[in-house]
C-alpha cells in the first residue's frame, strides 16, 4: 500500500460504526484506486463521515440538488493540471464526503456489507478526484463503471 498518501479524517458527528479499522479500510481503497491509476506522486485528501442533513446541504449549496446523497467529491484540480508537473510536494486532490446513514441503507439494499460499500464509495470518489465523471458522458460512465469494478475485485478478489 502507498505509504506517501496522507488521508485526514473528520466527522460531523460521533458515528458508532467508525472506528479505526474503518478509517484503515477507506485508506485500502483509496490507496489501491491511486495505485491502480498508476497516481504515484505523495497526495492529500480529506475524507469527511457525516449525516444525511449535512451532505443534503453541500449537495444543495454545490449541485443546486434538494435532496440527500451518498457521496460527493470536491477535486481540486482539473484533470490536465493534476497530471502535470505540478510543483507541490504533496498533491492535495480534494475531498470526499461520505454519508455514513446512507451508505449503512445502501448495504442492506443490495445485500452487502456496510465497510465494503464505504470502500466502494471512497473508491468512486477517489476516481472523481483523478478527473473522471460519470455525470459527463455515458463513455466516461462505463469507464468510471469498468474501473470501480476492477478496483473493488483487486481488494475482494475471491467475490463476485
Amino acid at each position: 500500500m502507498k505509504k506517501d498518501v496522507f488521508i485526514s479524517f473528520s466527522a460531523t458527528e460521533k458515528f458508532e460504526e467508525i472506528d479505526y479499522s474503518v478509517k484503515y479500510l477507506l485508506r485500502c481503497a483509496i490507496c489501491a484506486t491511486l495505485d491502480r491509476e498508476g497516481f504515484d506522486r505523495p497526495a492529500e485528501i480529506s475524507v469527511t463521515l457525516c449525516s444525511p442533513e449535512y451532505i443534503r446541504g453541500l449537495n444543495k449549496e454545490h449541485r443546486g440538488i434538494d435532496k440527500e446523497t451518498d457521496v460527493l467529491s470536491f477535486p481540486l484540480y482539473e484533470t490536465d493540471e493534476l497530471m502535470s508537473d505540478i510543483l507541490e510536494p504533496v498533491a492535495s486532490l480534494g475531498d470526499i464526503v461520505i454519508s455514513v446513514p446512507r451508505a449503512k441503507a445502501q448495504a442492506e439494499e443490495i445485500g452487502s456489507y456496510f465497510k465494503k460499500e464505504l470502500m466502494f464509495l471512497a473508491v468512486h470518489s477517489t476516481l472523481h478526484l483523478l478527473g473522471y465523471d460519470h455525470e459527463r458522458s455515458p463513455e466516461d460512465d462505463e469507464l468510471q463503471c469498468r474501473k470501480q469494478k476492477e478496483i473493488m475485485n483487486a481488494l475482494f478478489p475471491d467475490e463476485d
